[in-house]
């Protein structure tokens, strides 16, 4: 089993207030948080909800590609954009839904393989599974 950690640390009320998110295992960043670049505008801070997203795409991308492999048509090219909808969802807010927007260049496949393997991909990568729950929709295919 592997671990990876991240900590947050959150100063003031919710409106005013903002916090860092480090990622502790990796040392590879570290982002600065606001409830408005949650809820209104980015301006140069980042949310949970990016964070999801590039979650969500670089697992979904090695999740396709290992599908492929071990099909025996390895990509060339993989390129995922997770859109992660947030907003008012009764009294309080919640993920909306996430769009999965998949572009790849795998030589020697049908297209319904690919299809195929794409919608499996979405069913079986780990940050699908964690978000079960929220609808994930795929617009996947090849260029």
């Amino acid at each position: 089993m592997t671990d990876r950690i991240a900590t947050t640390t959150w100063t003031g009320a919710l409106p005013s207030g903002s916090g860092t998110v480090t990622l502790e295992s990796s040392k590879a960043a570290q982002f600065a948080v606001s409830w408005p670049a949650r809820a209104e505008a980015p301006d140069g801070l980042t949310s949970p909800e990016e964070l999801i997203a590039a979650a969500h795409s670089s697992c979904y991308s090695m999740q396709l590609s290992a599908i492929l492999t071990q099909a025996g048509t390895p990509p060339e090219r993989i390129e995922t954009n997770a859109k992660v909808s947030f907003g008012q969802r009764g009294e309080g807010f919640a993920i909306t839904g996430i769009l999965l927007t998949v572009r790849a260049s795998v030589p020697g496949i049908e297209l319904t393989d690919f299809n195929a393997a794409a919608e499996q991909a979405k069913q079986i990568c780990p940050v699908s599974a964690a978000l079960t729950g929220t609808e994930i929709t795929l617009d996947a295919a090849l260029i």
